[in-house]
């Protein structure tokens, strides 16, 4: 069976970026004429290949992660890094839930034109997509598994301390799963190298890859994205994150310690709660109660004067990743414009029980996603739409914003046709 990898050593990073963008587009046809089942079948069989290579894939994995330990790595990048058996099931499940899930529609009728005609709006797929993520294994399968489901062919490129488990998931579960049906298996590439510069190469190639997904946050994916600019390449990126969580003077104040928890469960995750904002009201008496929850997270509050921007992303410090920035605010117009001024704007939560300040709060703040007595955390593709997600997409210009799926990878086509 063909290999969704090189098998041969490339001379140049570049070349090896080339050669995978080439055969992905060689084989982008397969997908794009697949009939809806033979699609949901590839999906499903990835999810029963998932289970059996199960062995294959954790073996896989650990080796990945004692390299990493062996390297320094901090404990939120491991907790990344790491897939569980538990966290194996639910990757298997995910694969079902969108094996299941709906196709767009792919033709719609818009109405008539003069002359006899009639207007149609076809969504087609881009071709060719490449995805350039942070180590995290599993979202080898969930990128791979939105290609699929809308019909495009991909490049993918992984952290280096998750190639050896991408790789396991490439040749043991995804490219299998595609000839299981009669689709082209070369439809999902991954580089093969561990440099860095493939990330660059990735995405200044045009004709090939014209649309680019970057995952992972912090200066080297902006980076990234002005390189595709400067050389023609669309971006959906991720660069930025951290939640916020405002505390206001209505809150029920236990409800508001529960949510801070539920926010804190992983910490090397963009969602997480990064800055915590309290109405000033009761900062006083609500402060040694928020310091007492996050002791038993053993998590660090960073408290004002703060000697870093207020909303410095925690998750992406490997030395003080277990911290949340504390901030008093004047109210909840004040809580939104920190939020808005200081923050990346992916997401931001209030805890109150009026909901006119409720209201006040979630129509003044401009982010991705606002909650009203709910973690940022929810901000997922899969908690919120059922589905595994590219990525958080915090654009502030029209186009696919907050969790990227597969429905948002297509082209817009107008078709007229006679009546």
């Amino acid at each position: 069976m063909p290999m969704s990898v090189l098998d041969v050593s490339p001379t140049t990073v570049a070349s090896a970026v080339a050669a995978c963008a080439t055969a992905a587009r060689a084989a982008a046809p397969s997908l794009a004429k697949a009939s809806d089942e033979a699609i949901d079948g590839a999906l499903a069989a990835m999810a029963t290949r998932l289970s059996g290579a199960r062995a294959l894939v954790l073996e896989a994995n650990a080796a990945d992660i004692e390299a990493a330990q062996a390297a320094g790595m901090s404990a939120g990048l491991l907790d990344r890094l790491r897939i569980t058996d538990e966290r194996l099931t639910a990757m298997a499940e995910a694969l079902h839930l969108l094996a299941a899930a709906p196709h767009p529609t792919r033709s719609v009728e818009l109405g008539e034109l003069p002359g006899g005609l009639r207007l149609v709006e076809r969504r087609r797929p881009v071709g060719v997509i490449g995805a350039n993520y942070e180590a995290r294994p599993n979202v080898t399968v969930d990128v791979a598994s939105q290609l699929i489901k809308s019909r495009n062919a991909g490049v993918l490129r992984t952290g280096s301390a998750a190639l050896g488990s991408a790789t396991t998931l490439l040749r043991s579960v995804i490219a299998p799963a595609l000839s299981d049906v009669d689709l082209d298996p070369a439809a999902v590439q991954l580089v093969p190298s561990a440099d860095r510069a493939a990330a660059g190469a990735l995405v200044q190639l045009p004709d090939l890859v014209p649309l680019v997904i970057l995952r992972g946050s912090g200066d080297s994916t902006r980076s990234l994205g002005q390189l595709a600019a400067q050389h023609g390449v669309r971006t959906l990126a991720h660069a930025d994150g951290g939640g916020v969580l405002y505390l206001d003077v209505a809150a029920d104040l236990d409800l508001g310690i529960d949510l801070i928890r539920r926010s804190l469960d992983r910490l090397g995750v963009c969602n997480r709660l990064n800055l915590l904002l309290v109405h000033e009201d009761i900062y006083a008496t609500a402060l040694p109660v928020i310091q007492g929850a996050l002791s038993t997270l053993d998590v660090t509050p960073s408290l004002p004067p703060h000697d870093h921007a207020v909303g410095y992303e925690w998750a992406l410090d490997a030395d003080r990743e277990a911290t949340v920035t504390i901030l008093p605010v004047a109210d909840a117009a004040d809580a939104a414009r920190v939020s808005n001024e200081e923050t990346s704007g992916l997401a931001a939560c209030i805890v109150t029980e009026s909901s006119e300040t409720a209201d006040e709060f979630m129509a003044a703040y401009a982010g991705t996603g606002v909650f009203w007595n709910a973690p940022t955390r929810l901000l997922d593709g899969f908690k919120l739409l059922g589905v595994p997600e590219t990525g958080i997409n915090i654009d502030k210009v029209p186009g696919p914003r907050g969790p990227v799926t597969y429905p948002d990878l297509c082209l817009r086509q107008y078709a007229v046709l006679p009546a």
